[in-house]
């Protein structure tokens, strides 16, 4: 498998509950209904909550597995626009737009959840609205905790949604952090407040543009440097009311792409403090890091020899701590919630024999997001707020089936 394979799509039915899964995103840009999307202005305000949330289906899907410590999480969706830059894939547009979800604790758990998606922008990405029925742990729009709470960004694979992060984000969310996931606009199909979805137009791109790596990894990392600004600003004027964060203990962490992404933020702005890629090909070589700490997180060792000589090349280039542990049964999705969903909904035999092994690996979807869980959680605690991590330092009973690559 080629490293650029790391990060591209594969659209694949799901027989058994007639659900197409556009399970590494871009390719969900060619099927119907992205085709059909629709591009129209809007009014919002630069920082707006998500008006988007289509009707719920009738029979409610399987649920986002519980956090490791159970307590509440409050959840928010806003529309962000950054008036400073272009839009980095249409020239023609002013400015940047930005859809970004919100996880954050919050000391009651009082409320109606959230929903993961609405149906339409379900029917959009998956041509079915099943999707829309994974019911969430996050409060809609509960009030945030008091205090000062540690920032963690995080970013998707490409055509990816930033609703495939949602069990990472309420989990690091119930730990203490406040979370936001990034949709990166004109890489996946976006919703906006009052129902616009936005298209993929790039996706395509990445088999025929040798520097589309490169260039979307530098602008994903500035659509998280602008969000970073959003949430510190003076007079806490942030997206989500009552929400503070600490601008001194910021983390990026990403999956696919997004974990180049992550990488290349972090080398770019000196106030995220460490980062973490979850099974991605990094795109622009690592510098000005500053010794600063960095997690890698692979699987089968990155699926192929050149994806495992791209991670050697960057991990010579880390000169701060570093770690680098690998999940042999896992898949390229096992860090998403792709991979538990397809198992919840029983559909992981109609997969493709081609294409489950190097999406899926072996491993179940629920262990693999504990392993993903446990050993991010541990390096955020370590390098945020100082806690101690075991988990890091030597392999554990706990998950036998990871293992330190370096």
């Amino acid at each position: 498998m080629s490293k650029t394979a790391r990060w591209r799509s594969a659209a694949l039915p799901i027989a058994s509950t007639a659900l197409v899964l556009a399970l590494a995103g871009p390719a969900a840009a060619s099927a119907p209904a992205a085709a059909t999307a629709t591009t129209t202005t809007t009014t919002a305000p630069d920082s707006a909550p998500d008006a988007a949330a289509g009707a719920r289906p009738e029979a409610a899907g399987p649920r986002v597995p519980a956090t490791s410590n159970h307590r509440p999480v409050g959840t928010t969706s806003a529309r962000l626009v950054d008036r400073d830059r272009p839009d980095p894939w249409r020239p023609d547009t002013p400015s940047r737009e930005l859809m970004v979800t919100f996880w954050y604790p919050t000391d009651s758990a009082r409320g109606a959840h959230a929903p993961y998606l609405s149906t339409e922008l379900s029917t959009a990405l998956y041509g079915s609205t099943e999707p829309a029925g994974v019911r969430t742990g996050a409060v809609d729009g509960a009030r945030p905790a008091p205090g000062r709470h540690p920032l963690v960004l995080l970013s998707p694979g490409f055509g990816l949604s930033r609703t495939t992060l949602t069990a990472l984000g309420e989990e690091l969310a119930a730990r203490g952090y406040a979370v936001a996931a990034v949709d990166h606009t004109y890489e996946t199909l976006v919703e906006f407040p009052g129902g616009r979805i936005e298209p993929c137009l790039v996706c395509g791109r990445e088999g025929t543009d040798p520097d589309f790596g490169a260039t979307a990894s530098r602008a994903r990392a500035a659509d998280l440097r602008f969000v970073i600004d959003r949430l510190t600003a003076p007079g806490n004027r942030g997206p989500v009311r009552g929400l503070t964060v600490d601008p001194g203990r910021i983390g990026a962490v990403g999956h696919s792409l997004g974990g180049a992404a992550a990488l290349e933020a972090m080398a770019e702005d000196r106030r995220i403090r460490a980062a973490a890629n979850l099974d991605g090909t990094v795109w622009v070589p690592p510098t000005g890091l500053r010794s600063r700490p960095v997690l890698l997180f692979s699987a089968q060792l990155g699926g192929s020899p050149g994806a495992t000589g791209n991670w050697e090349d960057t991990w010579k280039r880390l000169t701060g701590p570093r770690y680098w542990v690998d999940l042999p049964t896992a898949g390229h999705l096992s860090f998403s919630d792709e991979h538990w969903v397809v198992d919840a909904l029983g559909s992981r035999d109609q997969l493709p024999a081609d294409s489950g092994p190097d999406l899926f690996g072996s491993v179940r979807g629920d262990r693999a997001l504990a392993a993903t869980r446990a050993y991010l959680g541990a390096f955020l605690d370590r390098h945020l707020l100082g806690r101690p991590a075991p988990l890091l330092d030597r392999p554990s009973r706990a998950f036998p089936e990871v293992r330190f690559a370096k």
